[in-house]
């Protein structure tokens, strides 16, 4: 068998839900198994709908030979955006790294192993996009029998050109910033601009439908996808090869991105090992001099902690601090244009009262802070290095404790710079300032509380990368999403109790709901902490009792 091939094949083997599913006999484990199966199921039919829907406006105004471009484009947006952001946590720095690297393999099979199973793993939504749109275009195209093949099979190969230049890139990164393990910088601002971008193009679109310039924009659009189809040769090839029935363009991209594929990891293979080891190292300088040991307690130290493996990791900082960041540039510029421009904005200049909105300025803030919790995330982190956790002599509750500290002290300031920040741009009075921030606070309490209780609760050691724990874990899931969705309805309902009490009791009132759902949390995570350790002492137990039976 083919050395890539076999690589692969284990590596799915290994990480595989469904195997995971057949031989595990715990059944818990084989619900949150289905449950993972019927969300994802959900998240694909979301989009493949959305999909459908783009083509319909498409054909209804007579451009549907546009799609084919699109659909190539969005494919090649979303692979080149997903393996830029992963490639760190894929290609490099891998929990299974040494276990590879000490098999008869070269570094070039197992870099180009390790981005093939990055390909198969973010598949499923390139081509939920791709069927979905073949259906959409089917419909009102009505082409040959022989395109939809072609399609599908061409589908396989869209995303590879543009996941191997953000592999290429990340690389050049990790090249770069090998003995530099902080340098965050560039993949943090990157992903700030992109999720900046999703968040005004919402607005974007909410103002051509009001305008009533759907057909104009769909024009324009075909016209700036065929340009870019013009500059981004691939998607060319594709719509060439689907509309023309061109064999040359069909050719063109399966043959480049083999070759590419063959050049850019037999590139990559020369610095695999020297970039893994220096990720793996510390860098020490020249200048380091021996000083005294900071004394600190023991939740402070596990804070502390924390704080350098966020800093350690691009994944982690990009999705563990990304709210906070976004939430201190809001509030930089609700201060310079003015809360008024701000809602004005929004509103698309709607007219009323623009104080009504002051009581909601806390979740507006919550909505940013409270994005990702580092508590949910970091538990299911300590995979690689769980025994050492096992074997501090500190109690569970307190390691639980390090890590919620380490939250607070991540999001109270952004919350405390961005409310002072939008109360002074409203003109908010001083004693409804205080209560704000107050709400603040226990809203940031809740938050760290809440996600260690579904990052304790649903704690995942059998990751292969930090991605799967980062951005994929069920705890992860479990902590935002509910979490956005109620926000956005207490947003409405502040609003809307606001016009019918004072603003001050409201606040009052929310600080003591937030302030006990943060404590019932925090009892919870206690609790787990005492559960877990009366459990680690019954397997001890257990295993000193076979030791001697034996």
């Amino acid at each position: 068998m083919n050395k890539n091939i076999l690589l692969l094949r284990t590596l799915l083997l290994s990480t595989s839900q469904r195997n995971i599913y057949r031989y595990c006999k715990d059944k818990k484990k084989r619900g949150k198994i289905v449950g993972g199966f019927l969300a994802a199921g959900l998240l694909y039919a979301m989009l493949m709908a959305y999909c459908v829907l783009m083509c319909v406006g498409y054909g209804l105004s007579g451009m549907i030979d546009a799609a084919p471009v699109m659909c190539a484009l969005v494919i090649s947006m979303l692979a080149f955006f997903f393996t830029f952001f992963k490639t760190n946590g894929y290609l490099f720095n891998f929990k299974e790294y040494d276990m590879l690297m000490s098999l008869p393999f070269e570094s070039s099979t197992v870099a180009g192993c390790k981005f093939m199973y990055m390909y198969v793993k973010s598949l499923p939504w390139y081509l939920s996009i791709s069927l979905a749109m073949l259906i959409g275009y089917g419909a009102y195209a009505h082409p040959a029998a022989i395109v939809y093949p072609v399609w599908i099979i061409l589908s396989l190969f869209l995303p590879v050109i543009p996941m191997l230049i953000a592999a290429f890139l990340g690389f050049l990164i990790a090249r770069i910033s090998a003995g530099f393990r902080k340098t965050n910088i560039i993949q943090t601002v990157l992903t700030m601009i992109f999720v900046i971008f999703c968040f005004s193009l919402r607005f974007i679109i909410e103002s051509i439908f009001r305008n009533e310039q759907v057909e104009a924009t769909l024009e324009r659009t075909s016209e700036i996808t065929s340009n870019a189809a013009g500059i981004y040769l691939p998607a060319k090839w594709f719509a060439d090869a689907v509309t023309k029935n061109s064999v040359v363009a069909m050719l063109l991209l399966m043959g480049v991105s083999a070759l590419l594929f063959a050049s850019v990891f037999r590139v990559v293979g020369n610095s695999y090992r020297s970039i893994n080891s220096a990720l793996k190292s510390h860098a020490a300088s020249k200048k380091y001099k021996l000083s005294g040991q900071k004394k600190r307690s023991a939740v402070r130290a596990v804070a502390f902690k924390e704080y350098k493996r966020l800093i350690g990791s691009t994944a982690y900082t990009v999705n563990g601090a990304m709210g906070e960041i976004l939430a201190i540039l809001f509030g930089l510029i609700t201060l310079i244009l003015g809360f008024d421009r701000i809602v004005q904005v929004v509103t698309n200049d709607a007219p009323f009262d623009h104080a009504m909105l002051q009581p909601a300025i806390p979740f507006f803030i919550y909505f940013f802070i409270g994005m990702a919790a580092t508590t949910a995330m970091s538990p299911s982190l300590e995979g690689r290095n769980y025994w050492i956790v096992q074997s501090l002599p500190i109690e569970k509750k307190t390691l639980y404790q390090g890590k919620m500290l380490f939250n607070m002290y991540l999001t109270v300031p952004a919350m405390v710079f961005t409310t002072l920040c939008m109360c002074i741009s409203a003109g908010v009075p001083a004693v409804d300032t205080v209560l704000y921030l107050l709400l603040g606070l226990a809203l940031c309490a809740f938050s760290t509380a809440w996600g260690c209780v579904c990052g304790v609760k649903h704690i995942r050691l059998d990751w292969e990368n930090e991605i799967e724990a980062i951005k994929q874990g069920s705890a992860v899931a479990l902590y935002m999403l509910p979490n956005m969705f109620v926000v956005m309805g207490l947003v409405v309902l502040v609003v809307i109790l606001g016009l019918r009490m004072d603003h001050r009791l409201l606040a009052l009132a929310f600080i003591l709901l937030a302030t006990l759902l943060a404590a019932l949390s925090y009892l919870r995570v206690m609790s787990l902490a005492k559960k877990t350790h009366v459990d680690i002492k019954q397997n001890q137990r257990k295993r000193r009792g076979k030791r001697r039976a034996a």
